[in-house]
């Protein structure tokens, strides 16, 4: 489980403002500017398509997740595929964004129907150009997709996500026990650091267990209720 996304226990789901931005802060701002503009009355712009890549757990679903909500709180119909897709469907014209999401897991099938949705929403048969956006887990020209899915991923606007360092883990750490409203005391994230997985969606799911037990056993939470909760859970 290796995701920058704060999205289990009390969250209510990925969205820009949860994101931790750290060094990512242009590729999150490029996002927040398109979605707060994407369906304004001067949508009739050709939107520039994006593309995010980086390792597993920098943060590429937690951010495409992110514009789907966005998008579909303010009433837009938006074309979503991800590697589990089984049967994408055709792209549809009321779409106003296509999002795909690791598209380096993408089946030959599923490479084909993400290379029919960029030239419908590039170029579409009626209406203005939707904007496209995908994430990978490398630059568009080392993806080992179809050439011509693999040449339009690089068209437009390209955004490498970079991993969070060690006081940027701690402070999201910090962000997401203050967002449950409990306190997490030094010694208990050194704890969280130096005896299990640093990768961040592992420790965000710890925080979200350690939580829970503590809220079914109504104590705060320590070291020793820590390794209660590892000893019967």
């Amino acid at each position: 489980m290796k995701q920058l996304a704060l999205d289990i226990g009390l969250a209510t789901g990925p969205s820009l403002s949860r994101f931790y931005e750290g060094s990512n802060a242009a590729v999150v701002q490029h996002l927040r500017t398109w979605v707060g503009e994407g369906l304004s009355s001067d949508a009739a712009r050709a939107p520039v398509p994006t593309y995010l890549w980086g390792v597993s757990g920098s943060g590429k679903s937690h951010l495409l997740k992110a514009v789907y909500a966005a998008l579909r709180e303010q009433g837009a119909e938006v074309g979503w595929m991800d590697a589990s897709t089984g049967f994408p469907p055709e792209f549809d014209e009321r779409w106003a964004a296509v999002i795909m999401d690791d598209v380096h897991l993408y089946t030959p099938m599923q490479q084909s129907r993400a290379f029919n949705w960029f030239v419908n929403a590039i170029a579409p048969p009626s209406g203005s150009p939707r904007w496209v956006l995908a994430a990978g887990d490398a630059p568009p020209a080392d993806l080992t997709l179809r050439d011509d899915l693999r040449s339009r991923l690089g068209w437009g606007h390209v955004f490498q996500l970079h991993l969070l360092d060690e006081p940027e883990r701690r402070a999201v750490l910090r962000q997401e026990a203050d967002a449950r409203g409990v306190f997490l005391s030094d010694d208990v994230m050194d704890y969280m650091l130096n005896r299990f997985s640093r990768d961040l969606g592992s420790l965000m799911q710890l925080l979200g267990m350690l939580d829970g037990f503590a809220l079914r056993n109504k104590r705060a939470i320590t070291i020793p209720l820590l390794k209660t909760m590892l000893e019967t859970e």
